[in-house]
């Protein structure tokens, strides 16, 4: 549902004594660029800052506020000594040199939900969980004297954040993590004053709500509450609103509700296959039953952020990774220009992919997000003339950036649209992202005067490349063709043709079980279609995020997906397929086989051009998702 405007969304807003200019709240996500004593560095404070317009108030990522008991895992960041001050206040005067706002996440620890497991220390929780990655360990039930020593850490990290010149605190109670394995029973069977009764597992919690605000006497303190744990045994929304209201009466000033647990990842970090707006649905429950402000998140659209506010749903939108994609989320709907946000795919790959294993922050549609001080957008000082070869993700960026910074840019593309294999394999409903990223590439091109020629295949010798200063080289790649008999028959389709609407039969055998088998697989199963797919390796989808791979598995059982693992494909009849797997040779049924064995770099046209001019980028030179290929269009264009 459009909306003409965003009033509601945009309006400010009071959260405490502190005042917001509109209602949009950058939730807390991790960075992975503090330095190795977990502090802020330049780096992360330029990335922060970069959104101070784009968001009324942006919170960090999680910070711990102790290691008594618990090591702080590398990369998280830490406020438990006055060594993080100066950090702090750096932060705050980046923010409050722009006008905006910006809050402190603390942090009690992760519990039974700790990565890298001390062998020298048992993991805590409120009781004798198992733990979350090995459930042979079982953890430690912290002891009342050490509850106090966290509590008491809350306090003095409040402290350091007050004395800093931060806005607000946040306090990391959801997920599953340490404070919600205290408020949730199936984590807490303690029989002392911190178990049993809701009041008594709310007990930890209110504690640390008290300290922070003895601490941080004036500034706001928000929650945030996993309120439903989406697995069997975990928190429904009903049981939730008990913790809320004991929450509130604790002191917290806002409320952020989502859902999801390590149990259920894919609604911690929502992939495209959860689609918009993915975990509001509880959230208006909240709003009625608290007299304090309750935020919802989840993959919101503004539109959607606008009707839930204007209808008293909720009170604020909690904005993640579409503010790492575009920094100027709101400022952009403040000036009318919707269309000019860059979407976010939800990919995860290189936000939460990233920062799961150590490495820093990134994007798979803004290549300058963690490199904001490093990677500013300058005008060239010699502008050239630029030929962009190709019309996918890697020739749009390059195309985009090599325009921003001056250069007079041509772009040809050979078929009678751009996108690539972004347009042409975006056409389920879970991935129309992808085809919106590409409509806003056209946008951004018309508008900075890029000429784009559409049906046009340029060959070495083409006239068009004679006056060219750099020649920016981005055809994508080829089908892989693997050594298969009856591939070339008349019953097999290639899976960008059956994207695009081929014939094909009631059963489908897909042949390949990569992202592209895997996700087409589920494409025609909801409409319909009887499908089986065939992977050599030992898992569907192995080139996907693990947290998107949970969801896209689940689904694919959900649609009826026939899954054939450690089966490879030796031959294709007219009557369907014969196949090679643990024990020995099957035959699979099919109308139609779908080729979807993977892709092959194709660097054919970039070797035959003449040196010294040439950048060849994306799947050309080695296929890969869509980040890799942007990532590349943009370094190629700075470069020049």
């Amino acid at each position: 549902m459009a909306v003409a405007a965003f009033d509601h969304l945009l309006s400010p807003m009071t959260l405490g004594s502190l005042t917001l200019p509109n209602r949009v709240v950058m939730v807390p996500m991790g960075t992975e660029m503090g330095d190795d004593s977990g502090h802020l560095t330049p780096r992360e404070i330029a990335y922060y800052a970069e959104r101070a317009e784009g968001a009324g108030l942006v919170f960090t990522g999680i910070n711990a506020v102790t290691g008594d008991f618990e090591d702080i895992g590398p990369g998280i960041g830490r406020v438990d000594t006055d060594a993080a001050i100066p950090g702090l206040r750096a932060l705050a005067d980046a923010f409050h040199a722009r006008g905006g706002r910006v809050g402190v996440q603390l942090s009690a620890g992760l519990g039974r939900n700790i990565a890298a497991l001390d062998t020298a220390r048992a993991p805590i929780s409120a009781s004798d969980n198992s733990h979350w990655w090995d459930s042979t360990v079982i953890c430690r039930p912290l002891e009342r004297t050490e509850i106090a020593v966290i509590v008491t850490r809350f306090r003095e990290a409040a402290a350091r954040c007050a004395e800093a010149g931060i806005d607000a605190i946040d306090i990391h109670g959801h997920t599953g993590n340490l404070i919600d394995q205290f408020l949730s029973r199936v984590w807490n069977r303690r029989a002392d004053e911190y178990g049993g009764s809701v009041e008594n597992r709310c007990r930890f919690a209110a504690q640390i709500v008290a300290a922070v605000k003895e601490g941080a006497p004036g500034l706001p303190v928000s929650f945030r509450l996993s309120v439903d744990h989406r697995f069997a045994g975990g928190r429904s929304p009903v049981e939730s609103i008990e913790i809320a209201l004991k929450l509130e009466d604790a002191g917290v000033d806002l409320l952020m509700v989502d859902e999801g647990s390590y149990e259920a990842m894919d609604f911690l970090y929502p992939p495209y296959y959860r689609g918009d707006n993915c975990i509001i649905s509880s959230v208006a429950m909240f709003t009625r039953a608290l007299s304090i402000p309750v935020l919802g998140c989840g993959s919101l659209t503004p539109e959607r952020a606008e009707t839930a506010i204007a209808a008293g749903e909720m009170t604020a939108a909690g904005i993640g990774r579409a503010l790492i994609a575009d920094p100027q989320w709101a400022a952009r709907l403040a000036q009318g220009r919707r269309e000019d946000i860059r979407p976010c795919l939800r990919c995860n790959e290189k936000c939460v992919g990233y920062v799961s294993v150590g490495k820093p922050l990134g994007c798979a549609v803004n290549a300058a997000t963690g490199f904001e001080a490093e990677r500013p957008m300058r005008p060239s000082d010699t502008p050239q003339r630029v030929v962009v070869i190709g019309g996918g993700p890697a020739g749009l960026e390059a195309a985009r950036v090599a325009a921003l910074r001056g250069h007079r840019v041509d772009l040809y593309e050979r078929d009678d649209r751009l996108g690539g294999l972004a347009w042409s394999s975006a056409t389920a409903a879970f991935k129309k992202d992808l085809r919106v990223m590409v409509q806003w590439w056209e946008r951004q091109l018309t508008a900075l005067g890029v000429r784009v020629h559409l049906g046009v295949e340029i060959a070495r010798g083409s006239a068009v490349l004679d006056d060219a200063d750099a020649i920016i080289v981005a055809t994508g790649a080829r089908a892989a063709v693997p050594d298969v008999e009856g591939l070339e028959g008349e019953n097999v389709v290639d899976v960008v043709d059956a994207h695009l609407g081929a014939h094909m039969g009631r059963r489908l055998v897909v042949g390949g079980g990569g992202l592209s088998g895997a996700e087409f697989a589920l494409e025609a199963a909801r409409v319909g279609y009887d499908v089986t797919v065939v992977e050599a390796g030992p898992a569907i989808a192995a080139d996907q995020l693990m947290v998107n791979r949970y969801a896209l598995v689940r689904d694919l059982a959900a649609a009826g997906v026939t899954v054939l693992t450690g089966h490879r494909v030796t031959m294709i009849d007219a009557h369907g397929v014969v196949v090679d797997g643990p024990d020995g040779e099957d035959r699979v049924d099919a109308d139609t086989v779908v080729a979807a064995f993977g892709l092959r770099q194709d660097p054919a046209l970039a070797d035959v051009l003449p040196g010294g001019r040439v950048i060849a980028v994306g799947d050309c030179v080695e296929p890969g998702k869509v980040g890799d290929a942007v990532r590349a269009g943009f370094e190629a264009a700075c470069s020049l």
